[in-house]
């Protein structure tokens, strides 16, 4: 008896290729490794104890949460290990291990499991966690650690940020130095405080295509620009600009959380634009906000615009008018209509 062959056709795009979600996570995490090895030897050993709660945590309420609903298991795709290493990054070496733990209840129970998982949740989920803990926990997540490099120049065991300085229009201190900025020798958040190895894991990101360079260009280029025109003279326009750029978490968000695949715009106009909304809202709420930094919101504001973005540059398919795009969309409700009444019936 001939064997029968099923064959499995499907319409184009056709792809092949060997990347799934948990290598791309992985390469995340890989990517993540200087910057949170910088955020160690600046902070002491009290990061890794941090990370380890904040991973495990992820881990567990997402494998908690699918067990409870009887949902298949995720935690297998790395995800969770990718929102708890960021959640780390974006947390103050002060952090308290409670903290982590709420923080990743909020950012994968209520931000990305309630939406659906992976893939269907509308805001960055360590960002929103992030968010969560500032709005409840306010004083311990602006309470900024001496870096190890400062410990014997300033004398206490917190200190104001650069971008605290800037927000006050007041002179940094000579220690706050290019080198500094640029190597990580500055108070901040675990992951933010060092630009060289945050672009060392950037760069590898876009080696194995991982991301793309319009999100992280347009926001970093939109600051840019936007400091250099409206720079204050006291600092003059070139150091302005530099110290926005190097200090806070702009590196981190513009490579790390805006580039998320679940929450940023999928058409590449869309992303121009997206990137140069975060970087507007950035500067806008550095210029005017209650906070120096204005990276996080920024961000989650731009993730709940990404529908229109994306519906605005949604390319439109050769040949067709205004009319034939009206006539399908009334076709397709037409036709989910009749599917609903025969569902009924």
């Amino acid at each position: 008896m001939e064997e029968k062959k099923l064959f499995k056709v499907s319409s184009n795009p056709l792809v092949r290729t060997k990347r799934d979600t948990t290598s791309i996570m992985l390469d995340v995490i890989i990517a993540l490794i200087p910057t949170l090895a910088v955020g160690t030897y600046m902070f002491g050993i009290k990061v890794v104890l941090l990370l380890a709660v904040s991973v495990f945590s992820c881990v567990f309420f997402e494998w908690g949460y699918r067990k409870l609903l009887k949902k298949p298991q995720s935690v297998g795709d790395l995800s969770a290990v990718v929102t708890g290493f960021l959640l780390t990054c974006v947390l103050p070496s002060n952090a308290t291990w409670w903290m982590c733990v709420i923080g990743s209840f909020f950012a994968i129970v209520v931000v990305k499991q309630l939406y659906g998982g992976i893939g269907k949740n509308f805001l960055n989920p360590a960002l929103a966690g992030r968010a969560f803990l500032t709005a409840g926990y306010a004083a311990l997540m602006t309470s900024w650690a001496v870096p190890t490099v400062l410990s014997g120049v300033v004398d206490g065991t917190t200190m104001a940020t650069p971008l605290s300085f800037l927000k006050a229009g007041e002179a940094l201190p000579e220690y706050f130095t290019y080198g500094s900025l640029f190597l990580g020798g500055i108070p901040g958040s675990i992951g933010e405080v060092s630009a060289l190895a945050i672009l060392i894991g950037a760069a590898y990101l876009l080696i194995r295509k991982v991301i793309t360079w319009r999100v992280p260009t347009a926001f970093i280029g939109t600051v840019a620009v936007l400091c250099l025109i409206f720079g204050k003279e006291s600092y003059g326009r070139i150091d302005w600009t530099v110290y926005n750029l190097l200090s806070g978490g702009l590196l981190l968000g513009a490579f790390f959380m805006a580039t998320d695949y679940s929450t940023s715009p999928v058409t590449l106009r869309g992303q121009l634009i997206f990137g140069a909304g975060c970087g507007a809202l950035t500067v806008l709420i550095r210029y005017f906000g209650s906070y120096p930094e204005g990276v996080s919101y920024a961000i989650l504001i731009m993730n709940c615009c990404t529908w229109a973005v994306d519906r605005v540059t949604r390319p439109r398919q050769f040949g067709m008018t205004a009319e034939d795009a009206k006539a399908a969309k009334q076709a397709k409700k037409e036709a989910k209509k009749k599917e609903k009444e025969a569902a009924s019936a």
